[in-house]
């Protein structure tokens, strides 16, 4: 809550409490203490300037060679002084980074890895699916899990491998691709003119296949493929002290965004596949996500995910059942609010009622090149 004076022009200020949106633990800004927060790992808080979110979590985990750092941030200036910053708070050069992990391929999370291999040589270690593309209007993605929809990117992956494939600006499900504001193209032209090589995605030099286990922090981590918020998503999971680093899977308080393009058939199958994965995990006392603060419960969280977007799928049958035929926009309308309406809410929306025509659930036609879903 704020409070604010109305003086409406009298000599009597009247108070009024005007109520304002929670600001959720994704969106708190980057603070620059250095915390450990399992056994030899460190959290070194980010600046990302991304709406909706406020930092991003990279990861130190120390061994007798020098660190291993997790999610380096994104790509420029800011994010690269705050990690050096961060690093030389907890007595380590940029030098001794010996291994980059990078949990996926959006910026904010691989933002820093050719920086830091050109500073330091260090390793640059994926998942065995990353993939070596990036456009630069993809990001984190993400909403809110207890709020009506908040998306707080654009997204303009690449599309599907169907007829639609998005090329010339459209969307697989019609219509023009939403472009962000001018002023953000314009300062992404300008900061990729001075830092190109920190633009660029990384060239993995070790891809983690499936249940592949990696050396960190003097013990071993099992990589856990979680496809859904992008199609090469990794987890890593420290089964000696009950940790997994969770990147943008399970997140605290909001949940990723699932494009509807450049990501498979069914990618909200594909996720609720991973977050059910999350129960097979046993023993994790500590889940370190890429966003948020440190917390313990995953099954629950995992669960909570999923029951997010079930009841959006509820929402989906109930509003073809009352509209008829309907597009992917006016759908999308019925699961965001206003603030939230643009492509990246058309392509979750448009994810979900893929999933439920590919169950059999719904139905869909296509007239000038507009898509038209109906129950089935």
């Amino acid at each position: 809550m704020r409070t604010c004076d109305l003086t409406g022009g009298s000599r009597y200020p009247r108070r009024v409490t005007i109520p304002t949106r929670p600001v959720r633990q994704e969106q708190e800004p980057a603070r620059d203490d250095v915390t450990e927060v399992a056994p030899g790992v460190l959290r070194l808080q980010l600046p990302i300037s991304l709406p909706g979110l406020g930092h991003v979590n990279c990861y130190a985990l120390e061994d007798a060679h020098g660190l291993a750092l997790v999610d380096p941030g994104l790509p420029g200036p800011q994010s690269w002084r705050a990690l050096q910053a961060r690093l030389t708070a907890a007595g380590f050069p940029v030098r001794r980074v010996h291994t980059v992990v990078v949990t996926h391929s959006h910026p904010d999370h691989f933002g820093g890895a050719n920086r830091l291999r050109r500073e330091s040589g260090a390793a640059i270690v994926t998942s065995a699916l990353f993939r070596n593309w990036w456009d630069a209007g993809s990001d984190a993605e993400l909403d809110s899990a207890d709020d009506p929809g908040t998306p707080v990117s654009v997204d303009d992956a690449p599309g599907s491998s169907s007829a639609r494939s998005g090329a010339g600006g459209t969307t697989p499900w019609g219509g023009r691709r939403h472009r962000p504001p001018a002023r953000r193209r314009v300062q992404m032209r300008v900061m990729r003119s001075f830092a190109s090589d920190m633009f660029t995605v990384p060239d993995p030099t070790q891809r983690l296949d499936d249940a592949e286990t990696i050396r960190l922090a003097g013990r071993e981590w099992i990589a856990v493929h979680t496809p859904g918020h992008t199609p090469d998503h990794l987890c890593l999971l420290d089964p000696a002290e009950g940790v997994l680093l969770s990147g943008d899977h399970v997140l605290p308080t909001i949940t990723p965004h699932i494009s509807g393009v450049g990501a498979g058939a069914d990618p909200l199958q594909r996720f609720f596949s991973s977050l059910e994965r999350m129960h097979a995990l046993a023993g994790v006392r500590t889940v370190l996500p890429a966003h948020g603060h440190p917390f313990e419960d995953l099954h629950a969280r995992a669960d909570a995910i999923r029951d997010h977007h079930l009841e959006r799928l509820t929402t989906l049958r109930r509003a073809m059942d009352a509209l008829g035929p309907a597009t992917v926009a006016d759908l999308s309308h019925e699961l965001f609010k206003p603030r939230s309406w643009g492509s990246m809410a058309e392509s979750e929306t448009y994810a979900h009622l893929e999933h439920l025509r590919l169950a059999g659930e719904s139905t869909r036609d296509e007239a000038e090149g507009v898509l038209r879903y109906r129950t089935a």
